[in-house]
């Protein structure tokens, strides 16, 4: 399973405007279900909503991956966004959240929801990469450094 299968690039924001958690939730809803038709942004803010109620995505080093599964999806989608700013976003860390990698699942697809949160995790976790992709300007660009990324063995 390759990133670019369920992130395409009409879903990653360069400059996210988001200033707290409700509203990072609410931008990277909005973004996927304007990227991804019939998905609805209400529907999207509550699954995710509902995960952070068990304990923040915020996995450190400026990432978070916020995730949960729909009824009646038939394939993963995500959204990407970079906040310049940072955001507390209750990070294991700390520190604020600067990346932030929503993926949602159909509801009985555990296994290819679980592989997805692991790629994204380990593609994260170079310093390298989380700097490119803090530098780079726009969706384009930020967009092709993570299936760039994501190709190397």
């Amino acid at each position: 399973m390759r990133i670019a299968e369920f992130l395409s690039p009409q879903a990653v924001i360069a400059d996210m405007q988001s200033r707290t958690k409700q509203e990072v939730l609410r931008e990277l809803s909005a973004t996927l279900a304007r990227a991804h038709p019939p998905l609805l942004e209400e529907r999207l803010v509550e699954v995710l909503r509902e995960r952070e109620k068990l304990g923040s995505t915020g996995i450190g080093e400026g990432v978070a991956i916020p995730h949960g599964k729909l009824p009646g999806m038939t394939q993963l989608q995500a959204a990407f966004g970079v906040s310049r700013a940072g955001v507390d976003f209750e990070a294991i860390d700390g520190k604020p959240t600067h990346l932030f990698f929503a993926l949602v699942a159909p509801e009985n697809s555990a296994g290819v929801h679980l592989k997805a949160l692991a790629r994204i995790s380990r593609l994260f976790k170079n310093p390298r990469f989380r700097a490119a992709i803090l530098d780079a300007p726009t969706t384009a660009e930020i967009h092709a450094l993570i299936i760039q990324e994501d190709a190397r063995p």
